[in-house]
């Protein structure tokens, strides 16, 4: 068995007329938070579609747990364990909290059957989720909403979870249980790939880093050595910290 769980060798990815991906290597360690940072417009949010099969790669390839799945289909990707939370967060704003939750439940019809323990767990790390259980989606904040996708994508056990800048538009103090939450998925033996542009965020959660820039990875390695390494990172993402 690999030592990484997620591998992309030379991915390229085209999106109608447009070259987006142009050989994309990354490497995500099994167990381990992997950052994938870079400017707007580098190419992550692509990256993550790609791996979603929700934009077929045009070349290369895409390996989890050692197996091709770089011609999947999105359904049968999910279905290998794999949790996506896209940046518009992908809530149902016309059903309640309960109601979006249950529909990630997999193994639940009646939210009666779902994980009793696991649901605690959530309410632990989320207490909004808990709070709002029977209101509209839609009603909720924007912190809300995206720890109510974040709850939704754990609803059941994942082996990988991928999320597309979880930290954005949120208040301090979200963000700190949002650092809280991922930490403790993390204990819990879940591998994370996230795309962040707060670089705070990524510096405190991050074990592995890569860094995109016009479409490849243009650096990876460890994050602590990034983020002690202030030249590199105003060479690879602009900062100044």
């Amino acid at each position: 068995m690999s030592q990484n769980l997620l591998e992309l060798s030379g991915v390229h990815t085209h999106i109608g007329a447009y070259h987006i991906l142009h050989g994309v290597d990354l490497a995500v360690p099994r167990g381990q938070l992997t950052m994938l940072l870079g400017r707007n417009g580098a190419g992550k949010t692509t990256t993550l579609r790609t791996i979603m099969g929700l934009w077929q790669a045009s070349h290369g390839s895409v390996r989890f747990n050692d197996d091709d799945i770089t011609h999947l289909s999105t359904p049968q990707i999910a279905g290998l364990n794999i949790a996506y939370v896209p940046e518009n967060m992908g809530i149902f704003a016309d059903l309640t909290v309960k109601e979006n939750m249950l529909l990630a439940a997999r193994k639940a019809r009646h939210a009666n059957q779902m994980d009793e323990q696991r649901l605690q767990w959530i309410f632990s790390l989320f207490p909004a989720v808990e709070k709002f259980w029977n209101h509209p989606a839609g009603k909720l904040s924007g912190g809300q909403k995206q720890m109510l996708a974040v709850s939704r994508a754990i609803v059941e056990p994942r082996e990988l979870l991928i999320v597309d800048e979880p930290s954005k538009g949120l208040a301090p103090a979200i963000i700190n249980n949002m650092i809280d939450a991922f930490a403790q998925l993390k204990a819990a033996g879940v591998t994370i790939l996230l795309v962040e542009q707060n670089f705070n965020f990524a510096r405190r959660l991050g074990d592995s880093v890569a860094v995109m820039d016009n479409g490849v990875v243009v650096h990876s390695g460890s994050m602590r050595a990034l983020a002690e390494d202030e030249a590199l990172q105003t060479s690879l993402l602009g900062l100044a910290l």
